[in-house]
This record gives structure tokens, sequence and C-alpha cells, in this order.
């Protein structure tokens, strides 16, 4: 469990496309086995510790006449931001995702200071 020591909760959210591999040929939508993308994350305003992220899918458009295979996580979290990390193998076409993710944690505070 993660406690937070601060009065002052931040969330922040979004829902990026990934990725759109349909149009051009893509290697989610053409390519076989491993593959991955990853996305970076920038939060609007740093936390004061790396938050908790949670991340999801949040639309996928996958070709029916292969399994659907994924894998989805916030990866390299850091105050500043995180990366969502998708995978797929084998077979799976995918033509695009959408990944909504939430990020909850410390907020800094204008009045918060620091000895150097």
């Amino acid at each position: 469990m993660k406690k937070l020591e601060n009065h002052l909760i931040g969330i922040e959210q979004g829902s990026p496309i990934l990725f759109s591999d349909f149009k051009d040929g893509g290697d989610m939508w053409s390519g076989t086995g491993p593959r991955e993308v990853r996305h970076p994350v920038t939060f609007n305003q740093p936390f004061k510790k790396p938050p908790s992220v949670q991340v999801c899918i949040s639309m996928w458009d996958m070709d029916q006449k292969t399994n659907m295979r994924a894998d989805i996580s916030a990866v390299n979290i850091t105050t500043d931001g995180f990366d969502i990390l998708f995978s797929t193998w084998a077979d799976t076409r995918i033509a695009r995702i959408r990944a909504s993710w939430m990020a909850i944690g410390e907020a800094s505070h204008d009045d918060d200071w620091q000895l150097d």
C-alpha cells in the first residue's frame, strides 16, 4: 500500500491514441511476432514523489481473423511522467489502440521548501 504523507493529493489523467497502424500498414497491423509501442506521458505539473499510475485500454480496433493478444502497463514512472508500454505477439493484427491513464500521488505546494 502506498501511503501519502501530504494533504495535497494530485490527480491527472489522459486518453491518448497510441498508434493507428492500419492506414499506413504499420508494424502492429502488418507485422508478426513480438512487437511493442512506448508512448511517453509528461505530467502538467510534477508530483512530489512518483505517483501511482493505472493504465487501461479504452478503445481497440483489432482484426477478427487472429487471436487478440495485448498487454498494457505503465513503466518508468517518475515525478515528471511515465511511459505507456503496449505489446502484442504472434499473428495478432491491431489497427489502433487508445489508452486511458490516471496518476494519483502527492502534489507539490507553493509553500513547500527544501534546504539545499
